[in-house]
């Protein structure tokens, strides 16, 4: 068994041309002329995505059959995939190649995203690209592809969330999942939707999106004007609301002394010093406790999002040289169904080298 791959439809068509034995094998007609470049071009812009989509769906349905794949840790990422335009040249100095109103002519269907140049979580760097993003669902467990969306690179990462995992919960059932996914998709409607749709679990980080710090302490307690972590008092309910009593550390200390003089400190009560209350938010989002060990090693599982993505783009999907949407959606389909045939070709093999075509082609 081996696999070949080709970033180029030059490169295939050259190939079966010299291997008619595979050519036959693939389904063509060996006695007739093959197909032309060109032919393979038609075939990309004019193929419905849907027609592909339901041939992935079929093997997903097949690996969850044999056991393979399953949603228990569902991953969703996207990748950038960059068109064919000149303006993604890092060698062109055209100016305001990254400019709305400067759009790449060569390829109308694209549009002006922005990646992430750096995996440190210390170091802000972005990128502009013109081009498309694929969206994945993965399987964190198997590290296979699930489903796949193709959108313009300017549709933000949370907006297509919900399309995907209901789209996904067509081919294999989503029901009591652990959904992961990074800041990106930390909104309100996502968690919501994991919860009472699926009647899973969000592992999402929070993002702060520009929020001031305040003075409150990991655990949630908040610091008084003395700067010592303030304890809880109880919970009070008023107005269709609860609230999340504070009071002071020393409220109930026959030595201690209040550090700020605080005006309640000598007030002749019981209950001496200052008070704090917190709302206590009924937002599943924000009843999250994402400092446990649970959240965090399960939240780990999602590294297998970004070894997939990284195996996506050695396919040479990252830069395309077709130049309209539907050819850059067929492609990046075609890539993933790809991808899950090996993991099948692997499975009835008998390898359990199913996660990349090198490894496959190693133990064949």
């Amino acid at each position: 068994m081996k696999c070949e791959g080709f970033s180029q439809i030059t490169d295939l068509a050259d190939y079966l041309d010299n291997n008619r034995i595979i050519a036959h094998y693939c389904g063509f007609d060996i006695m007739k002329p093959l197909p032309s470049y060109w032919t393979y071009d038609r075939f990309l812009k004019k193929m419905d995505n849907a027609a592909l989509k339901e041939i992935m769906a079929a093997q997903v349905k097949k690996l969850y059959e044999m056991g393979i794949v399953d949603a228990s840790f569902i991953g969703l990422d996207s990748t950038p995939v960059m068109a064919n335009t000149k303006q993604n040249n890092p060698k062109s100095f055209a100016k305001n190649k990254f400019s709305k109103e400067n759009h790449p002519k060569s390829d109308p269907d694209c549009a002006l995203g922005v990646h992430s140049a750096s995996n440190q979580h210390n170091e802000r760097r972005y990128e502009f690209y013109w081009g498309y993003k694929s969206h994945v669902l993965v399987d964190c467990i198997s590290g296979l592809p699930l489903y796949e969306l193709t959108t313009p690179g300017n549709i933000a990462d949370s907006s297509v969330a919900a399309e995907i995992l209901a789209a996904a919960d067509q081919t294999i059932s989503l029901k009591e999942c652990a959904f992961l996914a990074d800041k990106g998709y930390d909104v309100k409607s996502i968690y919501n939707t994991v919860k009472a749709v699926y009647e899973g679990e969000a592992f999402i980080p929070l993002n702060p999106r520009g929020t001031k710090a305040s003075k409150t302490l990991s655990s949630g307690n908040p610091v008084c004007e003395a700067g010592l972590a303030m304890h809880k008092d109880g919970k009070t309910t008023d107005n269709h609301r609860t609230r999340q009593k504070y009071c002071c550390p020393f409220r109930q200390s026959k030595t201690g002394v209040c550090p700020c003089d605080h005006k309640n400190w000598n007030n002749g009560k019981k209950n001496r010093g200052c008070t704090k209350y917190k709302t206590v938010s009924d937002d599943y989002r924000l009843s999250i406790d994402r400092s446990c060990l649970c959240f965090k090693r399960t939240y780990a599982l999602r590294t297998e999002c970004e070894r997939y993505n990284s195996r996506f783009k050695s396919t040479g999907q990252e830069r395309l040289w077709v130049r309209n949407g539907t050819s850059a959606a067929n492609l990046n389909t075609l890539a993933h169904i790809s991808a899950l045939a090996v993991a099948l070709a692997a499975v009835l093999h008998g390898s359990h080298s199913y996660r990349s075509a090198k490894q496959l082609r190693r133990s064949a």
